[in-house]
């Protein structure tokens, strides 16, 4: 479940589904059916903003052509909404983040810095072009990206989500046993993000993925900013998908294909390193 992050209800529920969606499409697998899972404050708050909630993800689950089945739903202090999914898939085709081979390539398929983003506009400070962007990333399937991922084939791949593109990654190398080179000027950023993070605007749980993953990280001559960046907590990001060098053009042109046209090779799958690190930027 996660919280209200933008004003607009129905919206709110788009962005809850495609999250909700996302970890089935990271694992290569066909999304089917889905629960709806409510915190509402009755009491305080009028049931047609839960009915618009309700009305974005049912859109967002018809998109996916996944069944709702139902849904559990409690009184709550705050908004919270989310999707229980269940889907599909192959047991000898299941995609996982333990799969990563030394010399991989790894491509991110959306640009990360939508903490920072929701942060600002919390603050009152997020342009209504910027938020329009916003929203439309945070609504966007990845289902074109599972899509490319499976005709081109992958050897691992993780869904960008709280624990930041720097968490995520981190998970990968620990699963597979290797280090990853991340080139922080090829990950693919909203530019306003870094502007914002210059000014201050850093959600909470920014500070935790840093302080959690710091001693794993080495790191080069590299702002500050940029850290804060690579450390935002994603709601609905995109996948990180570990492919093999010779099939990276291959990879990225499928992709480009499909309409992920923001998707970069930001990074490689290299030796485990002798001294415990697993980043290195």
């Amino acid at each position: 479940m996660i919280a209200a992050i933008v004003d607009d209800p129905y919206s709110f529920g788009m962005i809850a589904a495609a999250n909700g969606i996302s970890d089935i499409y990271a694992m290569g697998g066909k999304p089917i059916t889905a629960m709806n899972i409510v915190g509402f404050p009755s009491e305080t708050m009028d049931i047609s903003v839960l009915s618009l909630i309700l009305q974005g993800a049912l859109a967002k689950l018809n998109e996916a052509g996944i069944i709702l089945v139902g849904g559990h739903s409690i009184r709550n202090d705050e908004v919270k909404f989310g999707l229980s999914v269940t889907g599909t898939i192959h047991p000898d085709r299941i995609v996982t983040k333990g799969g990563a081979k030394v010399g991989d390539r790894l491509i991110m398929t959306k640009p990360i810095g939508t903490g920072i983003l929701t942060t600002a506009l919390k603050a009152e400070m997020l342009p209504a072009d910027v938020l329009k962007k916003l929203v439309a990333q945070m609504t966007r399937l990845n289902d074109k990206a599972c899509d490319a991922m499976l005709e081109i084939g992958a050897n691992a791949c993780t869904d960008v989500t709280g624990f930041a593109l720097i968490g995520h990654a981190c998970e990968m190398a620990e699963a597979s046993g290797t280090s990853i080179e991340i080139d922080s000027k090829k990950v693919p950023m909203i530019p306003e993000a870094l502007q914002f993070a210059h000014m201050g605007l850093i959600p909470e749980g920014m500070y935790a993925n840093w302080e959690y993953r710091a001693p794993m990280v080495n790191t080069g001559p590299i702002d500050e900013d940029t850290m804060s960046v690579l450390y935002d907590p994603q709601t609905s990001g995109g996948l990180l998908i570990c492919v093999p060098e010779e099939k990276t053009a291959a990879m990225l042109a499928k992709l480009h294909e499909k309409g992920v046209n923001e998707a970069a090779v930001m990074g490689k799958v290299i030796e485990s390193s002798p001294a415990g690190k697993i980043i290195v930027i």
